[in-house]
């Protein structure tokens, strides 16, 4: 485990997209696992804005999104693929054969599951995995107690995410289930980058790092990645034990 800490949240963009483009710019044909969110649309803005002004080519560059919610895809405003269109996608200018995504509206969600887990065996495995960090420990859509020897799979979600969740919709969204890949894909991954912004998730980043390793908080599972990297603005971090950095 690294943590990285930068004095705000634009500091802790540029940095974990710099880091980024240093670990997979030599990487013929790199896998990306993309998060959607208010924390890694930073760094998606600062990657996109290094790839254009190095003429960086990513045209081989695959892409597979982290989770998405059930009954939703890319045509609801909203949706977790709608805002990595926006954020991601859309300015990289990425073809659609390069990006698999859960299909939330699809007859078939455990049939998406395993069609990513798939696209990821036949992609070489994930390169890096961008992921953030929920109120209540959740990493992706994997909430407390989940069974973190999943891979993807269909989840339900906990009531403190679906809360949190509505600032993503103009009214009043239900959100008890949805798609993700599972702690057991992330931990698959060579290198995982956790970013966390803001004091509201400054206590939930010292159970992370400091507290037990427990499915009772997803993320603390990462822990047992060799190449965790945790990068946290400054107020973020304002929790955590000297002793931890």
């Amino acid at each position: 485990m690294k943590i990285i800490i930068e004095p705000n949240y634009e500091a802790i963009s540029a940095r974990a997209a710099a880091d980024l483009l240093a670990m997979i710019s030599k990487k013929e044909s790199p896998l990306l696992c993309t998060a959607s969110g208010d924390s890694p649309k930073g760094i998606y803005r600062h990657l996109a804005q290094k790839i254009k002004q190095e003429n960086i080519d990513i045209c081989k560059w695959k892409f597979v999104g982290l989770d998405e919610w059930m009954g939703m895809n890319a045509s609801v405003e909203g949706s977790c693929r709608f805002h990595l269109d926006r954020d991601l996608f859309g300015p990289l200018g990425v073809k659609e054969s390069s990006i698999c995504f859960f299909d939330g509206k699809a007859t078939d969600p455990q049939q998406e599951a395993r069609r990513t887990d798939q696209f990821i065996e036949a992609h070489g495995g994930i390169e890096v995995a961008i992921v953030g960090l929920g109120m209540n420990g959740h990493v992706g859509m994997n909430e407390p107690g989940t069974d973190p020897d999943l891979h993807s799979h269909i989840a339900e979600i906990d009531p403190l995410t679906a809360s949190v969740g509505q600032k993503y919709f103009t009214q009043k969204t239900t959100l008890s289930h949805g798609l993700t890949l599972g702690i057991a894909s992330l931990l698959e991954a060579r290198q995982v980058f956790l970013v966390v912004s803001g004091e509201k998730k400054a206590a939930m980043v010292r159970q992370v790092i400091e507290g037990p390793v427990s499915p009772e908080i997803p993320a603390s599972l990462l822990r047992r990645h060799s190449n965790f990297f945790i990068y946290l603005d400054q107020p973020a971090s304002g929790l955590i034990q000297p002793t931890d950095l």
